[in-house]
């Protein structure tokens, strides 16, 4: 086997580049992952036919021989290097070979065969691999054939970690010849591996074994632990001081239906598909995009880091406090709290850092004593012992519940009370932000989250209801304060009771009581010390929980590589994929916290960024359902998006309740945060429900544009642009945008021309390719090519076809034909008759000439303006294979992986380039003038020789011009003709009418020479031009030139010559003008003059154009379509 596996694995290295082939994974029906893996050495058609014999590889990772092809009835059709047989593995262990070859081939994609493979399920599945296609035929339906039927393993994204990406074959492999190349279609929409996706599917193979943890366990236990807080103990009682059983009840019950509404939401996005780690990072990024997920995952990921300063500060001073009850002080309170706080920390980062299910115990450890503490509270309810009614504790009583019923609120509102409890129901996210972590998220996170909210609230509530139910507000702590002669007055539940406590309230200093006494729940409880320790439970799990968060959140943000420099925090560490640098980082962050000591003023931003991060998640779920996207099907149905807005709305409410100033900042950093990654756009494509909608937008805007009529003043040029590939007229390219840009539609045309079938797969990954390079020289545009016999027939496919609805081009911009007196005549019949078409269409035209010329497509480098990404996937990039294993082994038995396209593969080894070339003047000069249109224009002129009215896009196109940054330096100079006595009388009134237009100019020339006769040489010039083309009927008889202007009919007539003489004469006398005056413009903007169709022959109409504008600056020659686009009235 040994010989035969170093000739499988060293194949494909021989092959030449075009051949390298990708190492494939395929799982036959009733087998597990681990035995569905092979590798196959694919042959091609010429090394096929030159092989006669088979070979065959077997995945069995304990194979120790492979048996030899037998030859026989099967060499003809493995001669032709269609099919070949493959082994598979049967479940128990044992290598089944092939019965026989295929022997015959049957409707194309369909063979018989004698093969079979033996599945666990007892089945006979045939499999076989067609070497031209590179793909599986297996039996389906009765016969073999290379269709699948429908598998969840063509639906995966990656191969981490439910199980193997498969690859169904593709339409090519189905639909085309078979003499064809099979066409690599790619990725289907949307599942193109992001670097976040590539580092998952590494992190995957390599984290086999890793622990996970179920609903309970992962989320109820945490959820439960985070929203137990220390509120529970210490402030609870408090509260029902304040506000009174009713009213704490209700401020419980809100808290809930915020926490239940954004649970709901929470749970419809986990199950809207498949979670991976980062909790409400990825939850949101995943649902809006990145700018909004980036935001918030950066400071969800800080609120946490600094919540565990918070929690351990917490604990810290419930220690100091009762170290001070035996005077037990290090040195004073202030530092004390510093040094628990520190050691405390830095025991909860062992913990951490020893792993997720040291992690996942200690939680557990901490549950217990928590329950145990809360049921020693309700347990102690019950025991009214006498030494405890002077502090205020008489047990369950009727008055003592209707007393404490209604609020009694000192120095406090109902408001603010409500903002010192919510920030205890601020835990809901604690499963979710382990979402990596967890065994089934999509199951786990709805189940554990609302569970969780349900028994805290009750217990919220309960508590509440038992502390006012036997609780005084007031105690003194007196035994003595008994019922006397002199308590005339007492009628409150303490005189019911015999006690008389109106002393301490009326000089307002009683110690114990409801209002007074925080560790009351610790006298009532039937063992006091059990609720300090669920005190320090409820904060040490609490911080612990915080402590894992922070890095699991902050991890999946640096993976998507959202922020630039913070990648380094990515890295994880072990089967568990721990992020140690993200512990780490978090450890640093809250021991400064804890240092510092004072978090009151920090403490309300973090209750806003946790209610932030709320907000976030049920606007994602109203957006989504807003958005109407297929992809937005949650299996988890309880939820309403008018809900979601509406929870959202609140968490924004409570922000401002809890602290209006803290939330007026957290609002300010998101902004800041959603326009920095705005401008940076990270090249992610989630398919968030901000592309969902924004689609939907678009569609709709378009439906209502098409239902209302155009009006001159909404006119704005919408260009479909001739340039080719985008890259190779970059001077057309950048002149149109520069005007059409957040003002017009552009449309970039390319007719494409074939002598054979056109191939249109080639067209779409071309299609894909430029857009792709438009956007990334943020360039607003679109790429349309199309395949034609001609160029005329393709601009006739592009002048009908393009656009949307009003979003159609009104005006067609082609660059001018320099070479045309080089090439075939035919050509320039071609050309002309485009323009032609145009004005047929009711298109207005325009033509930009460069003297140094506009294709820069056949210098040698400019290819390389695309890079790996924007390559087409038939592009050749050498691939290099990335081995999944962390054994380097390259025995056939292994698992490997390799990426076959340039769009998929994350590591692309570019070849060197080659020694820059020297290029010629000419070159030179036309690489300077291709990008002339991109630099900012200096001081200068546009020259507007407005001769002839054709609307006004003439005038139009250089104001649009000129309001540009690049352009605004550039003043408007005016041509107009007239007559010599009438100078004066035409420029006042062209003056006039551009003042009703509102555009400003610097200049008005009246040309009153226009008619005058050009120079002799000139015209000799123009003569000797035309020569070549003309038909010279009287030099032939009259059937001769009938028969030669038939075949020909771009030849000029001497009658057409003559009939046009003035005509002509005033293209000669123009030009000398435009030199006279306009030599020094920056721009020159000139009426082209019309040719009447089946008149004017193509070579007269290409000479006026060629005489016109030669030796000039850039000019375009403009003519709209003789409809209104400017227009004086308001």
């Amino acid at each position: 086997m040994s010989g035969n596996t170093s000739s499988t694995s060293a194949a494909p290295r021989e092959k030449p580049q075009e051949e390298q082939t990708v190492t494939s994974c395929l799982k036959p029906a009733g087998q597990k992952a681990s035995q569905s893996r092979f590798q196959v050495d694919v042959v091609t058609e010429a090394s096929a036919a030159g092989d006669k014999s088979k070979r065959h590889i077997s995945a069995s990772p304990g194979e120790k021989g492979a048996p030899k092809a037998s030859d026989g009835s099967t060499g003809s059709e493995e001669s032709k290097g269609r099919f070949r047989v493959v082994n598979f593995v049967d479940p128990s262990g044992v290598e089944i070979p092939p019965e026989s070859a295929p022997d015959g081939v049957q409707s194309g994609d369909t063979i018989k065969s004698e093969g079979s493979l033996h599945s666990s399920t007892g089945g006979t599945q045939h499999y076989y691999y067609d070497t031209h296609t590179n793909t599986y035929y297996l039996r389906t339906f009765g016969h073999n054939t290379i269709d699948a039927v429908p598998n969840i393993d063509f639906y995966r994204q990656t191969v981490a970690p439910l199980g193997e990406k498969l690859v169904r074959p593709t339409l090519s492999e189905l639909h085309d010849e078979l003499d064809k190349e099979p066409f690599d279609d790619g990725f289907a929409n949307g599942e193109e591996l992001t670097p976040a996706d590539e580092t998952t599917i590494m992190e995957a193979v390599e984290s086999k074994g890793a622990v996970k943890f179920g609903w309970i366990k992962g989320v109820l236990v945490r959820c439960m632990l985070n929203i137990w807080g220390v509120m529970l103990f210490i402030r609870m009682t408090w509260i029902v001081g304040q506000a009174g059983i009713a009213l704490s009840c209700v401020i419980v019950l809100m808290a809930m239906v915020v926490t239940t509404i954004t649970g709901l939401s929470t749970s419809a996005i986990a199950t809207n598909g498949f979670v991976r780690g980062g909790g409400a990072y990825y939850l949101i990024s995943r649902s809006l995009g990145p700018e909004f997920g980036g935001s918030i995952g950066l400071i969800f990921a800080f609120a946490n880091a600094v919540a565990v300063s918070m929690y351990v500060v917490g604990f810290a001073e419930t220690v100091v406090e009762l170290l001070s009850t035996i005077d037990a002080h290090m040195t004073d309170e202030l530092n004390d709290i510093r040094i628990v706080g520190t050691l405390t920390v830095i025991l909860l980062l062992g913990i951490s850092v020893a792993g997720m299910e040291w992690e996942a115990k200690a939680q557990i450890i901490l549950l217990i004593i928590l329950i145990t503490a809360i049921f020693n509270y309700f347990i102690g309810s019950f025991i009214p012992l006498e030494f405890k009614k002077p502090q205020g504790f008489f047990g369950y009583r009727v008055d003592i519940l209707v007393e404490n019923m209604v609020p009694d609120f000192r120095g406090e509102t109902f408001f603010s009370v409500f903002a010192i409890f919510f920030p205890a129901a601020t835990g809901i996210l604690a499963g979710a932000n382990i979402s990596g972590d967890l065994t089934d998220p999509q199951s786990a996170i709805p189940k554990g989250t609302l569970l969780a909210i349900l028994v805290t609230g009750v217990v919220y509530l309960g508590v509440a209801v038992s502390a006012g139910s036997c609780i005084l507000r007031d105690a003194s702590g007196n035994a003595n304060d008994t019922i006397s002669s002199q308590s005339v007055n007492c009628t409150d539940a303490a005189c019911k009771l015999g006690y008389d406590f109106s002393s301490c309230k009326a000089a307002m200093n009683c110690k114990y009581g409801l209002h007074n006494d925080f560790q009351i729940m610790s006298t009532v409880s039937g063992f006091g010390p059990l609720i300090t320790a669920g005190v320090f439970s409820a904060t040490l799990s609490s911080a612990l929980a915080s402590l894992v968060s922070a890095p699991k959140v902050f991890q999946a943000l640096c993976k998507d590589n959202i922020y630039p420099g913070l990648s380094v925090f990515a890295k994880g560490y072990g089967k568990n994929n721990e992020p140690l640098r993200g512990y780490v980082l978090t450890f640093v962050i809250g021991l400064a916290f804890i240092l510092i000591a004072e978090l009151n003023v920090i403490a309300p931003i973090i209750s806003n960024f946790f209610l932030a991060s709320y907000a976030l998640i049920n606007f994602s779920v109203f957006h989504a359902s807003l958005a109407n996207s297929p992809g937005w099907r949650p299996s988890f149905k309880y939820y309403n998006m008018w809900v979601s807005l509406a929870g959202a709305i609140l968490c924004c409410v409570v922000m401002f309740v809890i602290n209006w100033w803290a939330a007026l900042m957290t609002n300010v950093i998101v902004m800041a945060l959603y326009i920095y990654v705005s401008y940076k756009k990270p090249d992610v494509n989630w398919g968030s429900s901000m592309q969902a909608l924004t689609y939907h937008q678009a569609l709709s805007h378009c439906m209502q544009l098409t239902s209302v009529e155009d009006h001159i003043k909404n006119f704005r040029p919408q260009c479909l642009v001739m340039t080719g590939y985008p890259n190779s007229r970059p001077a057309l390219l950048n002149l149109v945008h520069a005007f059409t840009k957040n003002m017009g539609l552009m449309i970039c045309g390319h007719v494409r021309t074939f002598t054979r079938r056109p191939n249109f797969k080639d067209l779409s990954g071309d299609q894909a390719r430029y857009q792709r390079w438009l956007l990334k020289n943020r360039t607003k545009a679109f790429y349309t090519p199309v395949f034609a016999e001609d160029l005329r027939q393709g601009g006739q496919y592009l002048l009908q076809a393009s656009g949307l609805g009003r979003l159609r081009p009104n005006t067609l911009v082609i660059g001018f034909k320099n070479n045309w007196r080089d090439g075939e005549m035919k050509d320039v019949e071609t050309y002309i008759n485009m323009i032609h078409d145009a004005f047929d269409f009711q298109y207005g035209a325009v033509i930009l000439r460069l003297k140094e010329g506009l294709d820069i497509s056949h210098i040698q480098g400019q290819d390389e303006l695309l890079t790996s990404q924007e390559k087409a996937p038939g592009l050749k990039d050498i691939v290099v294979s990335i081995d999944l294993n962390k054994d380097s082994d390259a025995d056939s038995s292994k698992t490997s992986s390799r990426i076959s396209t340039a769009q998929s593969s994350p590591i692309i080894q570019k070849e060197k380039k080659s020694p820059p070339v020297m290029l010629s003047k000419a070159d030179q000069r036309l690489l300077e003038a291709s990008q002339q249109f991109q630099k900012k224009q200096g001081k200068g002129t546009v020259d507007v020789w407005w001769l002839f009215d054709d609307g006004g896009l003439t005038l139009l196109i250089p104001y649009l011009l000129t309001n540009k940054k690049k352009w605004k330096d550039c003043k408007i100079r005016v041509f107009i003709g007239g007559k010599i006595n009438r100078i004066d009388h035409d420029r006042r009134a062209m003056a006039a009418l551009l003042s009703k237009f509102r555009i400003s100019f610097s200049d008005i020339t009246v040309l009153g020479d226009i008619n005058i006769k050009p120079k002799k040489q000139n015209l000799a010039t123009f003569e000797e031009m035309i020569e070549p083309y003309k038909l010279k009927e009287d030099d032939m008889e009259q059937e001769a030139a009938e028969k030669l202007k038939a075949e020909e009919p771009w030849r000029i007539t001497d009658n057409e010559l003559e009939l046009y003489r003035a005509k002509t004469n005033r293209q000669v006398r123009l030009n000398e003008l435009l030199k006279e005056h306009s030599s020094t413009a920056n721009l020159i903007v000139m009426s082209m003059p019309l040719a009447r169709k089946g008149t004017v022959s193509s070579a007269l109409y290409m000479s006026w154009l060629e005489t016109l504008s030669k030796d000039l600056p850039p000019i375009l020659l403009v003519r709209g379509n003789h409809q209104s686009v400017l227009t004086f009235y308001s």
